[in-house]
């Protein structure tokens, strides 16, 4: 490619650009409309990068913790984008639960250990460690993070609501 630029003008086109003395811009548009092909392409992977949303708790389906009481990976196949996030589901019906009430299924600090977040530091949450109280989704960083919560578990919930703060803004 470092030959590109070394054209003499003698040997580029006597129109345009090369006319004028400009034979390395005239080596750099022949350049260029050979690899058109891939403009778009490139253009299509960068948009689609930039765009593509992060996946709400590790791809976890929040429908689940409810309905089935355990934790259970969602499916890219059953996909909702909603709050700047991507959220899967095992199941197309607990996807359509989850459109028609989403605060009532999303976790309530987003991906966050909420026994941190009540000590009003920020820690990633781990799906596999979770609570449902008073109909709500609490994940947790660590297997002993529901029993922690639990203890005192009104007190828990307040300070971390107040601490909601601390979690870092969506993108």
């Amino acid at each position: 490619m470092a030959n590109l630029y070394r054209i003499p003008v003698e040997t580029a086109p006597k129109a345009g650009l090369a006319s004028r003395g400009c034979a390395m811009f005239a080596a750099m548009a022949r350049f260029d409309r050979r690899l058109l092909w891939v403009l778009p392409l490139l253009v299509l992977c960068t948009a689609r990068a930039d765009d593509a949303s992060p996946l709400a708790i590790k791809g976890y389906d929040p429908v689940a913790y409810f309905t089935l009481q355990r934790a259970t990976p969602g499916v890219a196949q059953f996909e909702y984008q909603w709050d700047e996030h991507r959220w899967q589901f095992k199941t197309a019906q607990h996807r359509e639960l989850f459109k028609a009430d989403p605060v009532r299924y999303a976790p309530q600090f987003a991906a966050f250990c909420a026994v941190a977040l009540s000590r009003g530091e920020v820690r990633e949450a781990n799906p596999e460690y979770w609570l449902i109280s008073d109909g709500k989704l609490y994940l947790f960083g660590k297997d002993l993070g529901p029993d922690l919560f639990r203890q005192n578990l009104k007190v828990n919930i307040e300070h971390a609501n107040q601490n909601r703060a601390l979690l870092p803004a969506k993108r």
